[in-house]
């Protein structure tokens, strides 16, 4: 008797489980390929059933929007960027001596600022014009400029640079590095007659000024042979002094080392006061560039000084009282252009008028 083989037919169970997990594998596959295709731009096409299209990534249209009507007006301020067609050129630095020619209404003091010096370094530029006094500074002179403060010198043949920086206190390497000296820094040779900057070099002021002059009984000697009579004065002042001009600001030098007073505004025949009570002790012209000139003593030490005048009124020798008319502002003497020339002067010393004048 022959032998079969038996064979078990498998549970309904079992082939329903595998059924499913073939499904479900199915359909996590078609929605990767979905997922692949909408990153790729591929996209199913409902005009074309399954068919794929690909298209362009482009955003939906939508329909037109009208804008508001551009209205200028009530518009918002704001900040505009102007364009400007002009290149402003930089100042270059001045490294030799520059030429200016005095002008109306120039000062000593006023040319220094303009070309950012100091007025010393002008008067000493200028010895043979100026005689380091700026009162002699006169409308069409040509001065020279330095490039920086010091001293402009004529060599000479028996200068060297050692002795000429000792001289001017100054150092030598500054005279051997200035570039318009133009000098050989290994042999520095200087001809005769050139004129050497020297960098911050300096010198005493050679001045000329009015000397003091006393009333009677002051125990001070006279120094000067117009002065007046002054035996029969007696007005003696507080000490204090007021303006002597309506005008109360500058006009050109103010108080240094080179200008020993004040310049004040004062147009030509502007009234002059006296500062303080004292007598008359100089009432004319005088030279030294100050021109028609009165000097007050006031019997206390101290003296007051006014020049460049068109016009004196007080008599010589007499009294004249605080705040009384004793002349007319004018540009008598070495003067570019009318003002008061005003000095304070205590025990013969020059004072600043700033500490004093109320």
């Amino acid at each position: 008797m022959s032998q079969k083989s038996i064979i078990k037919p498998r549970s309904l169970g079992f082939s329903l489980l595998s059924g499913s997990m073939w499904l479900i594998a199915a359909f996590m596959l078609v929605l990767l390929l979905w997922v692949a295709l909408q990153r790729a731009g591929v996209s199913f096409s409902p005009a074309q059933g399954s068919s794929l299209q690909t298209e362009l990534d482009l955003p939906p249209q939508t329909d037109d929007v009208a804008l508001p009507e551009y209205n200028p007006e009530g518009l918002p301020l704001s900040l505009v960027r102007l364009t400007s067609v002009h290149t402003t050129i930089p100042t270059r630095e001045r490294a030799g001596i520059s030429y200016y020619e005095v002008q109306a209404g120039d000062s000593v003091m006023g040319i220094a600022n303009e070309f950012n010096i100091k007025p010393e370094t002008v008067l000493w530029a200028n010895p043979d014009q100026l005689q380091d006094n700026p009162n002699m500074l006169s409308v069409g002179q040509n001065l020279k400029i330095p490039a920086t403060n010091g001293v402009i010198y004529k060599w000479k043949k028996s200068d060297t640079i050692d002795n000429i920086a000792r001289k001017f206190k100054a150092k030598p390497e500054d005279i051997l590095t200035w570039p318009s000296n133009n000098l050989d820094l290994l042999e520095p040779y200087i001809e005769a007659g050139t004129l050497v900057m020297v960098p911050g070099g300096s010198r005493d002021l050679i001045q000329w000024v009015v000397p003091t002059i006393w009333r009677a009984n002051s125990g001070a000697t006279k120094s000067i042979g117009a002065a007046c009579d002054t035996s029969n004065g007696s007005a003696y002042g507080g000490g204090s002094f007021g303006w002597p001009a309506d005008n109360h600001s500058l006009s050109g030098n103010d108080f240094w080392s080179g200008h020993l007073g004040i310049d004040i505004a004062a147009a030509t025949g502007a009234p002059v006061y006296a500062a303080d009570s004292g007598v008359v002790v100089y009432a004319a012209s005088i030279s030294g560039g100050y021109g028609l000139m009165v000097m007050i003593d006031h019997g206390n030490g101290f003296h007051s000084l006014y020049g460049h005048l068109s016009q004196i009124v007080a008599r010589c020798g007499s009294n004249a009282g605080r705040g009384q008319v004793i002349a007319y502002s004018g540009s008598t003497g070495n003067s570019t252009g009318p003002h008061l020339h005003f000095e304070i002067r205590y025990n013969g010393a020059f004072v600043n008028p700033w500490d004093y004048l109320r």
